[in-house]
């Protein structure tokens, strides 16, 4: 059974990592994907190309969500190409580590615009399509740092807890035009950037994890099935960890 068929989706920051893997199963599923891309050119074309095998719409746009006129052009476009706009996953995000004491404004600033900003600029203009159709899912990317914090990452930690409380409030301002607004908070997930670590590290980092292993893209990418298809229709305003118990 696809659980998306008909369906059109918007995944920003797709071209690697969890993003792509979310534009993927979307697409298994029979929903119309549209996606972003930045700095990533190449990987954000060579997706486009791989979704099509599904059968299904797939466009790939290069957006800066984190300016607000891009955003805003980003969701006309996609709704003038598609002809609608039915769920929406805010998956675009930086990170730039480092104690407090180190951290400077241009970091802070950057990570808090890409993360937090692009999911107001995005959520605000797509709420205005799926009101006039009256139904919708935003979907947006939280983590388990954004409920618990993290010694060396006070801005990416603010950023994520700003993406909770946004999206509650959102669920809460949106939920009469039947538009969900939920929060996936992933945990360690093994992608691109992790294979870089130091494997003692990352055994060490999974020891502390209650199922005792990082999660895999596709297990983030299920849960956000979930929050876009009918199975969740009565979901809203929640947080959902996909952490392997870490919270």
């Amino acid at each position: 059974m696809k659980l998306l068929a008909g369906k059109t989706a918007l995944v920003t920051g797709a071209s690697k990592g969890i993003g792509r893997k979310i534009a993927e199963v979307f697409a298994q599923h029979g929903a119309n994907v549209a996606f972003t891309y930045l700095s990533s050119v190449e990987k954000g074309q060579a997706l486009e190309q791989e979704l099509q095998q599904f059968g299904t719409q797939v466009k790939g746009y290069r957006s800066d969500a984190s300016k607000f006129d891009e955003a805003d052009k980003l969701i006309n476009d996609i709704v003038a190409d598609f002809g609608a706009l039915d769920i929406v996953v805010n998956n675009a995000g930086i990170t730039k580590d480092g104690l407090l004491m180190r951290m400077t404004e241009e970091n802070w600033d950057d990570v808090i615009n890409i993360n937090l900003k692009s999911i107001f600029n995005i959520s605000k203009a797509a709420s205005k399509v799926m009101m006039k159709s009256r139904k919708g899912s935003i979907i947006n990317m939280s983590s388990v740092v954004g409920v618990q914090g993290n010694a060396g990452q006070a801005n990416y930690s603010a950023s994520k807890a700003g993406i909770i409380g946004f999206s509650k409030s959102l669920a809460k301002e949106l939920g009469s035009r039947n538009i969900r607004t939920n929060v996936v908070a992933p945990g360690f997930i093994r992608t691109e950037m992790t294979d870089v670590l130091d494997p003692k590290v990352v055994a060490g980092w999974e020891a502390g994890i209650p199922l005792k292993r990082a999660g895999e893209a596709e297990e983030v990418a299920n849960v956000c099935l979930f929050l876009a298809s009918d199975l969740s229709s009565y979901v809203n305003g929640q947080v959902l960890p996909v952490c392997g118990g870490m919270l």
